[in-house]
């Protein structure tokens, strides 16, 4: 008899966890510590995944074609991200999540509004002392020291050809992955913690009323998803329902997960041996979109921030939704690669369109379910990304695409 695979597992453990969780609530609720653990084993290792990776692959290609290759990349991210808040406005604009929601005063004041600083997010980007960062997770400051090294590791490498300092990234990078797999023999049994200690917690009385928005959400979520597979499918000149299949592992991932940090090693793994991503592109866009491309994330606070103003009745001109976009897009840059993120990025743009800072509580209830389209937006369009850069630079092997 053929053993389950990976994908057949989690996806059993996710069922399993939400009837565990509706049925045995009390006992469920203990299981936190067991899914919390499992974030923790997965979260210690890819700090120092992305460092080694981006410094092996930064090192490892010519000069001229890394700058033309991180411009281009980054370049992508902005205008995914951007056309993904525009999108979710239109969605909940045609939808109307809001209606029928009703907020009492006052309900979750203990969110405090934070506010957005250009100067110090951007001073944020940049790490003062890069063991601190990797002891904190600080993705983009470990992300910017990586670029920084990697970059003078290339230019000693093109002076001393004879050196082996690049291998000793290699043979480090493989441990950590190595690592990371260990870990996931976990994953099933964490996962069903998670699930199952989250609906507990949360019950049916604040999921019911806020089913419509949920489900405007995916709406928005999945027609974003479709068009852009289309429009890679066009452009790489492979069948969309083809590349919908290669990504269903990581997708599933995704999902369960709700981190695109926790999903970032299958990713990589998986656009090289499932969609023929180049190693060295994969090892570049990827761990910069999971810091940079918060796709998922700009459409969730343009879709929450629209739906807050449906139900206290405030209306947006085109001005005011133009700035949402752009705001979204921007805080969207700074938004952690971890469950929960969503409502520090809420309390920071919520206020800023003039709505009260208390509507945030109410979703809260629904964090989970929205953490799982929001990464899987997220993640999904870094892979896009990945392919796209790696057919532009002719580095998509249509061969290990097509035989998977």
């Amino acid at each position: 008899m053929k053993k389950p695979t990976m994908l057949t597992k989690i996806v059993i453990a996710v069922f399993i966890g939400v009837g565990f969780g509706f049925l045995f609530p009390e006992i469920s609720g203990s299981l936190k510590l067991v899914g919390d653990i499992f974030l923790r084993l997965i979260q210690m290792a890819i700090p120092v995944l992305i460092l080694g990776q981006i410094i092996q692959a930064v090192g490892s290609i010519e000069f001229k074609e890394l700058t033309s290759l991180g411009g281009k990349t980054i370049v992508v991210f902005l205008v995914t991200s951007l056309l993904a808040a525009v999108w979710g406005i239109i969605v909940a604009l045609v939808f109307d999540p809001g209606s029928g929601i009703t907020l009492e005063a006052g309900k979750g004041a203990a969110i405090e509004a934070q506010e957005l600083s250009i100067t110090e997010t951007v001073l944020g980007f940049f790490p003062k002392n890069i063991f601190d960062s990797l002891s904190q997770g600080s993705i983009v400051q470990i992300i910017v020291f990586a670029l920084f090294f990697g970059v003078a590791l290339n230019r000693y490498l093109n002076s001393h050809p004879e050196s082996q300092l690049l291998n000793l990234f290699v043979e480090f990078n493989e441990v950590i992955i190595q690592l990371i797999r260990y870990v996931m023999v976990l994953a099933p049994i964490g996962i069903f913690a998670l699930i199952a200690s989250t609906i507990s917690t949360l019950g049916g009385q604040i999921i019911i009323p806020l089913l419509k928005y949920l489900l405007v959400y995916g709406i928005g979520t999945f027609s974003f998803l479709i068009i852009s597979s289309i429009i890679l499918a066009i452009f790489c000149q492979v069948s969309p329902i083809k590349l919908t299949q290669n990504m269903k592992n990581i997708s599933v991932m995704a999902l369960a997960t709700t981190s695109s940090a926790i999903t970032l090693p299958l990713s990589m793994a998986e656009s090289q041996n499932r969609l023929g991503v180049s190693k060295r592109i994969s090892n570049l866009v990827l761990p910069l979109g999971m810091s940079l491309n918060s796709t998922g994330s700009a459409m969730h606070m343009a879709i929450t921030v629209i739906t807050i103003a449906q139900i206290y009745q405030v209306s947006f001109d085109a001005q005011m939704m133009i700035y949402l976009a752009i705001t979204a897009t921007f805080v969207s840059l700074a938004n952690a690669v971890v469950p929960g993120a969503g409502l520090v990025s809420l309390a920071i743009i919520v206020p800023q369109m003039g709505l009260p800072i208390e509507s945030i509580a109410v979703f809260a209830g629904v964090e989970w379910f929205v953490g799982m389209l929001r990464t899987i937006l997220n993640v999904n369009l870094d892979v896009f990304t990945a392919v796209y850069v790696a057919k532009s630079v002719d580095e998509l092997d249509y061969t290990i695409f097509a035989e998977k």
